[in-house]
């Protein structure tokens, strides 16, 4: 069984701390750096499976080391931020990250995402012809679905948008992905086709909108399918 090895990069000992004790117990290799410079020399000799990355360091904006990690590497990286505006979270994810995560948070949650973003890093991405995800389940061959083991009646966007989400379950889908494949490029502007299509799911999937736990909106982003009820 592999050992992930988890770059945590924070100018924060305390931060540091209580994540090297919590990602160990977890199973995982725990790699730190306070700094962009110590970060790209942990990176080049250790080869990091994950980064977890805050952008506040002493020696720069963390951005530049994503610019730096996205010109030769896939590898997954989980920001950690203060900044709460819109338009600061999609550039983050315009720029190569692949999620964030607003400070302060909670240890299980940072867990959960960083295991959603391990598990995509092994995943194949081979089209399967059966989804399963949260009591919901597709064929995709021939368009049928079902939700607690009984038929669901779906439209083929509704289908399309199911789709999308449960191929990555947990990880945001941006919606002008979504928009882009279910509607067309021309309509990558046009969110409000998905909050009334996403209002039309809750409906059939039994999730209400002030708890989300089927599907959960990132407002102004885009749109998780949650595995765990």
């Amino acid at each position: 069984m592999t050992s992930y090895k988890i770059l945590v990069i924070d100018d924060e000992p305390q931060i540091h701390t209580f994540m090297r004790i919590s990602l160990v117990a977890e199973g995982f290799v725990y790699l730190g750096a306070s700094s962009i410079a110590t970060a790209k020399q942990v990176i080049q000799q250790d080869t990091p499976h994950l980064l977890v990355l805050d952008l506040g360091l002493p020696d720069g904006d963390g951005m530049d080391l994503v610019n730096h990690v996205r010109a030769t590497s896939n590898t997954p990286i989980l920001i950690l931020t203060a900044r709460d505006e819109e338009d600061e979270k999609i550039r983050l994810l315009e720029a190569g990250a692949n999620d964030y995560l607003s400070k302060p948070f909670g240890i299980r949650e940072l867990i959960v995402r960083v295991k959603v973003l391990l598990r995509d890093l092994v995943n194949t991405h081979l089209p399967a012809d059966l989804l399963e995800t949260n009591d919901i389940k597709l064929e995709i061959s021939t368009n049928q679905a079902w939700f607690q083991g009984e038929s669901l009646a779906l439209t083929k966007k509704e289908f399309a948008f199911l789709r999308m989400l449960m191929t990555t379950p947990d990880k945001l889908v941006m919606q002008e992905e979504l928009l882009a494949k279910i509607w067309g490029v021309t309509h990558t502007r046009d969110s409000h086709y998905l909050r009334i299509l996403v209002s039309q799911l809750r409906k059939k999937l039994q999730d209400n909108a002030n708890d989300q736990r089927v599907i959960k909106t990132e407002p102004g982003l885009g749109y998780r399918l949650l595995s765990d009820r």
